[in-house]
């Protein structure tokens, strides 16, 4: 089992809590955990992050498909497993529409196939009109927590350097 990380993950954590210019540490966490293969997102994540042409975008394309998987055999069956879910469901026609032209998509779809655990800010909703990634991952019985719930169970640490305090 391993960790699939949203795209707000990436774009939450550059703008607001892990600055690559002042927590460089989560963004090295980030690879080292890729590295031991306990951590991943997925190409069209990889493609939406691209899409924002910035350091962020940069910072994606020097990962590679080693940490943006491509879709395989296996996802292939989830996606139309992900697919079928989401026609079945009390959700408006464009809600469905949009769920499937979406990264979020195929991130459910490869989590379904791997059974990895899916990591996300999106909360769930009672909405019918756009199908948020909780919603789905409870309803396919997959694993779904916030990127805090996933450091903390992690033990993740982003230690201050203690010769900074000798300047």
């Amino acid at each position: 089992m391993a960790y699939l990380l949203d795209a707000d993950v990436f774009i939450r954590a550059k703008n607001l809590h892990y600055g690559f210019d002042f927590c460089p540490a989560f963004w090295d966490w980030l690879v080292a955990e890729n590295t031991h293969g306990r951590l991943f997102s997925i190409e069209k994540v990889g493609d939406e992050l691209h899409a924002i042409a910035d350091d962020l975008s940069d910072w994606a394309d020097a990962r590679g498909p080693g940490f943006f998987l491509r879709p395989d055999a296996l996802v292939l069956p989830a996606l139309a497993q992900v697919s079928n879910w989401a026609r079945g469901q009390k959700y408006t026609a464009v809600a469905v529409n949009e769920f499937l032209q979406v990264a979020d998509y195929y991130l459910v779809a490869h989590a379904l196939a791997g059974k990895h655990t899916v990591v996300t800010h999106e909360v769930p909703s009672a909405s019918l009109q756009k199908i948020k990634i909780p919603d789905a991952c409870v309803s396919l019985g997959i694993k779904c927590m916030t990127p805090f719930e996933m450091l903390r169970r992690e033990r993740a640490r982003f230690v201050l350097d203690n010769k900074r305090g000798a300047d």
